[in-house]
């Protein structure tokens, strides 16, 4: 590990959130959380390949919002139901 550097340990959600609650981090906040920092990084010493680690990971965050709502109109988001 890099001095000064801190380890986390993240809980994932287990389960529809309609079938099992809130008990853990989503990919889409995860996704949300590694745009904020490369963004905030990216002010301080920028440079083509986080812009486009960035985009790409506001890709990723697009997709996943896409099947949310693919899911939402097919009533099955929150169930286990593909």
């Amino acid at each position: 590990m890099l001095a000064g550097a801190s380890s986390q340990s993240i809980a994932f959600q287990l389960g529809p959130v309609k079938e099992s609650g809130v008990n853990g981090a989503t990919n889409e906040a995860l996704i949300a959380i590694l745009v904020h920092r490369l963004q905030f990084l990216n002010k301080q010493y920028p440079c083509r390949e986080n812009s486009m680690a960035i985009t790409k990971l506001e890709e990723a965050g697009h997709w996943l919002e896409a099947r949310t709502r693919d899911r939402a109109a097919r009533q099955v988001e929150g169930t286990n139901a593909a």
